[in-house]
């Protein structure tokens, strides 16, 4: 019925009407209906918003604790994992039914949001289940200038000219 996202779970036009009912209609009764029954009413929605508040922090706890205990789980998995094919090595049947499993890798962060979570979850699982890149990571190139401090195009070409002839040129 109405968005309850914002802090009051009444409606603004409810808002109005239980405004009006204090106010202007507060000496009016209608059959099973004035002022108290309406105010009634508004104490009972926020009583159940305060309800689903809980709960849904109940219901947050429990997602990060069952996020923690999956890590948990994942991170043994990977140890266990390993062992098993340092175990299996002589074994080439064992050993391809290992090679068969492939775990991702733990994520390192707890995640943010329930929205968020679930938009980012089929990238995380792409990137966890995609090999690491090997080596040295590129070191950073700074911009610097083509040509250093005093060292012409001129200069280079002479520089290269007396290495070609087999003598060092000193600077």
């Amino acid at each position: 019925m109405f968005d309850s996202s914002g802090n009051d779970p009444i409606s603004p036009a409810l808002q109005d009407l239980l405004k009006l009912f204090g106010q202007e209609l507060s000496q009016v009764k209608f059959p099973e209906m004035d002022r108290a029954v309406l105010e009634q009413a508004a104490e009972r929605v926020k009583e159940k918003a305060e309800e689903v508040a809980r709960a849904q922090a109940a219901l947050e706890a429990a997602r990060q604790s069952l996020y923690e205990s999956q890590e948990a789980l994942l991170q043994k998995g990977q140890r266990a994992l390993a062992y098993a094919r340092i175990f299996a090595e002589e074994d080439a049947e064992l050993s391809a039914k290992l090679d068969a499993i492939s775990l991702p890798r733990p994520a390192r962060k707890a995640p943010r949001a329930e929205g968020a979570m679930a938009l980012e979850a089929p990238a995380v699982q792409a990137e966890e289940s995609a090999p690491r890149r090997r080596g040295r990571p590129p070191k950073a190139r700074g911009s610097a200038p083509l040509f250093a401090e005093g060292a012409s195009p001129e200069a280079i070409a002479a520089v290269e000219a007396e290495s070609a002839n087999g003598t060092l040129h000193t600077a």
